[in-house]
């Protein structure tokens, strides 16, 4: 999700009068948007997020009826709303991050991985890649990436095991691709 509007061009970009953008508050710190690729972006209040949870979200819709089957929130909850001093004490469910990623459709899975980095409890920044039933939406698992997906999840087979491989990237971490062997 993002908010539209227009502002005053400034007649660098465009000979139009008004061009796409966000009006900031002039009086407003720097520090009140969010860093870019954290939780909600666009318009912020006190530094948090205008727009309600979830953030990013996956769903699966049933096309021979146009109706919902499920929907998740996807992506772990941002670290700039999760540690949020107005928000101490508050138990917050995971939020999905907003980003582009692709997913992965397997037999009987949803695979997808996030689009920015969170901290663990542990204090490790990374990402997680995730793992839902295809007919409940439930969680089905995860595991922990040192940075974020850049890319669509891709899976093979290799001497009968099957292997799951997606690109990561962000920040100072160099692009890589990573596998995953499935159990069994």
């Amino acid at each position: 999700m993002s908010s539209l509007g227009l502002v005053k061009s400034d007649g660098k970009r465009s000979d139009m009068d008004y061009i796409a953008g966000t009006a900031r508050d002039p009086n407003a710190p720097a520090a009140a948007a969010a860093p870019a690729g954290e939780g909600g972006g666009g318009l912020t209040v006190r530094g948090l997020p205008l727009a309600k949870p979830p953030y990013a979200r996956i769903t699966a819709i049933d096309l021979n009826k146009g109706e919902i089957l499920w929907s998740v929130a996807h992506g772990e909850t941002p670290d700039n709303i999760k540690n949020h001093p107005a928000l101490a004490g508050v138990n917050i469910a995971r939020t999905g991050r907003a980003g582009r990623n692709g997913t992965l459709i397997t037999k009987t899975l949803v695979i997808c991985g996030e689009a920015g980095f969170f901290t663990a409890p542990n204090g490790q920044r990374g990402a997680m890649l995730r793992a839902y039933d295809k007919m409940t939406g439930a969680d089905a698992g995860a595991v922990f990436m040192p940075a974020p997906q850049t890319g669509g999840p891709m899976t093979y087979m290799l001497s009968g095991a099957q292997y799951i491989v997606v690109s990561i990237a962000g920040g100072n971490y160099s692009a890589e691709l990573v596998a995953f062997k499935l159990p069994g």
